[in-house]
């Protein structure tokens, strides 16, 4: 009987996995959250759906805590460096400040709406404080949302980071709550929990990280078995963070950037398997998540929790967001769209178990609530981030298309990868470009046969090409391998004129009787654009120059400025009719057609050094010649 059962719960749990993997596609096609879907796909086999009887609260938290910890070190492993410099401050006030904000003020409302005591109501307003990695890693990363870098940035390093906090904000409550009034100050325990839990986790994570690259540089074991190391050394840094008092959830986030960002070998395939197995973590966790949930049970609740929800996003959310932002160079739209992106998930009703487990009177109440919580924050939110972020013109269009890239590893590491494209018809290969010599094929598969290039002749849509090339320079293969983009290089939003990053901004004023500062007149088109934006130069930036517009077209890894365009103000058109011709004799002498790179003898030396704007090898053949 019990093997009938065990059998039965394996076959169970495989099909609600499958359906929730199917059910993905359709999510995909109406534009709905797929975590909300794994979601209510739990609640529907659930006891008030088909009846599946699961009341196991310890089980449903052990297993998203596993979940949780996998998930957070697969964020860290895929997030570069430069990416979290590019945040790292603002997240961090966010993850700290906005968290504590946000408890506060939706522990406050919650005491007006449950009645509950204002211990209690804090708890509540803790556990549903942080944002949600794995929705937010979803929304922005999986649902083609193409956000500026720093935004993007700013918002997946917070929810990576932010549920330390949280946690500790509601285990700390359910102690003080079960243990009534404590000696000393709750706050002072509070902040010296959180400076412990952080430190000890943040020591750990970089410890772990190290030993994770090590062990994966120095041992020599199959390859099979370098996936299961790499799970069984991540789960060991939380479990050991975890003994030692530490953030568990912070330690492996820390343990996987140091990982991921290091030369480490296998990378290719140990990131390949760490993606799948977050997507395994998402759907499982949702899915039990949503098993363990009583839908007839949410009435008694549902009202006041919807408005919890609704002041949560439009009240609470935003003021912690501005009060975080504050010291730092947002606008008003980054801020408005980051207090948007405050989406709760799994870690909110994860922590809405923990006063379960504990066996406070109002465990279920919290859970509920959270549950309530979550799913408008996933309904309302995750359903209208995409047309948020365009209202608010942060999207900013991908400068190539469809892409098919495979990346295969060289044995022993190094600076250099095999990739393999698979030729668009539209793109510019398939088009008759030809390819630099610094990335001729080495191989070429057609039709099912392998040729080499010297017989392979003009490469077709359709074909697979096997390149090997410096890492550094992949972005400029998936322009020549990629689909065209529907709105790449829009005038709109990148400027009618192509001009010289390297030209001089006197230049370019004196054209149309724009007047710039005395020191400022002699800086490039890319100095000048770097001081004006503070550093922070992303695609898609304007700075004014009397009645147009520099706009920044694309920058290289170190964001520098490799593309100026001139944007036209419609107003300016229209009181001249024309362009003036000044202009137009100073746009013919420094802009550079789109699609193509001047040649070594053309280029001038800040182009030269920069790989991005003029792709150059030392001693390499040039690399506009072709194969």
């Amino acid at each position: 009987m019990a093997l009938t059962a065990m059998n039965l719960a394996i076959l169970i749990g495989a099909v609600l996995v499958t359906v929730a993997i199917f059910t993905s596609v359709i999510s995909f096609r109406i534009g709905a959250p797929l975590l909300l879907v794994f979601l209510v796909i739990g609640l529907a086999a659930g006891e008030d759906g088909l009846g599946i009887q699961f009341e196991n609260a310890s089980a449903a938290y052990f297993i998203g805590t596993i979940a949780l910890a996998l998930i957070l070190f697969d964020s860290g492993f895929s997030t570069p460096f430069h990416t979290l410099r590019a945040a790292a401050f603002p997240a961090a006030a966010l993850a700290t400040v906005g968290v504590v904000v946000t408890a506060e003020l939706v522990g406050a409302m919650a005491h007006f709406l449950f009645e509950l005591d204002w211990l209690k109501s804090f708890l509540l307003g803790a556990i549903v404080s942080s944002t949600d990695a794995a929705a937010v890693f979803f929304l922005l990363r999986a649902g083609g949302i193409n956000l500026r870098e720093r935004m993007r940035a700013t918002l997946e390093v917070e929810s990576s980071s932010n549920d330390p906090v949280a946690i500790l904000l509601t285990i700390s409550l359910v102690e003080l709550v079960l243990g009534g009034e404590s000696a000393g100050n709750p706050a002072l325990h509070l902040l010296a929990d959180l400076a412990i839990e952080v430190g000890i986790g943040t020591a750990m994570g970089l410890l772990g990280g190290f030993f994770i690259r090590l062990i994966i540089d120095r041992t020599d074991l199959d390859t099979g078995l370098y996936p299961i190391i790499f799970l069984s050394l991540a789960l060991a840094v939380f479990g050991a963070t975890a003994l030692l008092h530490g953030s568990g959830f912070l330690a492996v986030y820390i343990a996987g950037l140091f990982a991921g960002n290091s030369r480490m070998r296998h990378a290719v395939g140990l990131r390949k398997f760490s993606q799948a197995l977050t997507w395994l973590s998402q759907i499982a966790m949702f899915l039990t998540l949503g098993l363990l949930a009583s839908p007839s049970e949410f009435p008694a609740i549902l009202l006041p929790a919807i408005g919890l929800a609704a002041f949560l996003m439009l009240i609470a959310r935003p003021v912690a967001v501005w009060l975080s932002l504050l010291p730092f160079r947002y606008s008003s739209r980054e801020v408005v769209f980051t207090s948007w992106v405050g989406l709760r998930g799994a870690v909110s009703i994860l922590l809405g178990i923990v006063p379960l487990i504990a066996g406070l009177p109002e465990g279920h109440l919290y859970f509920n609530i959270a549950f309530v919580v979550v799913v408008v924050s996933l309904l309302v939110q995750g359903w209208s981030i995409g047309f948020v972020a365009r209202r608010l013109g942060l999207m900013v269009p991908p400068q190539h298309g469809p892409l098919h890239r495979t990346e295969l590893e060289l044995p022993g590491g190094g600076d250099h990868e095999i990739v393999g494209y698979r030729v668009h018809p539209d793109s510019r290969v398939a088009r008759g470009e030809r390819i630099p010599r610094w990335a001729r094929p080495s191989l070429i598969l057609r039709d099912g046969r392998s040729l080499r290039p010297h017989t392979a002749g003009r490469i077709h849509a359709g074909d697979q090409v096997y390149i090997v090339t410096a890492t550094s320079y992949l972005p400029l293969l998936d322009q020549l391998f990629a689909g065209p983009a529907e709105s790449a290089f829009d005038p709109q939003l990148y400027g009618e004129f192509p001009l010289d990053p390297a030209a001089r901004l006197a230049d370019v004023a004196a054209a149309y009787d724009a007047e710039v500062p005395a020191a400022e007149a002699d800086m490039t088109l890319r100095e000048f654009l770097r001081r004006r934006l503070h550093g922070n130069v992303e695609p898609g930036d304007r700075v004014g120059l009397g009645r147009f517009d520099l706009i920044v077209r694309s920058v290289d890894a170190a964001h520098n400025v490799t593309e100026v365009g001139l944007g036209v103000e419609p107003e300016a058109v229209h009181s001249v009719g024309v362009v003036p011709p000044r202009l137009l004799a100073l746009v013919a002498r420094i802009r550079r057609p789109f699609g193509r790179r001047p040649k070594a003898a053309e280029a001038s030396p800040a182009d030269t050094a920069n790989p991005t704007s003029q792709v150059t090898e030392p001693k390499a053949p040039n690399p506009g010649d072709g194969i």
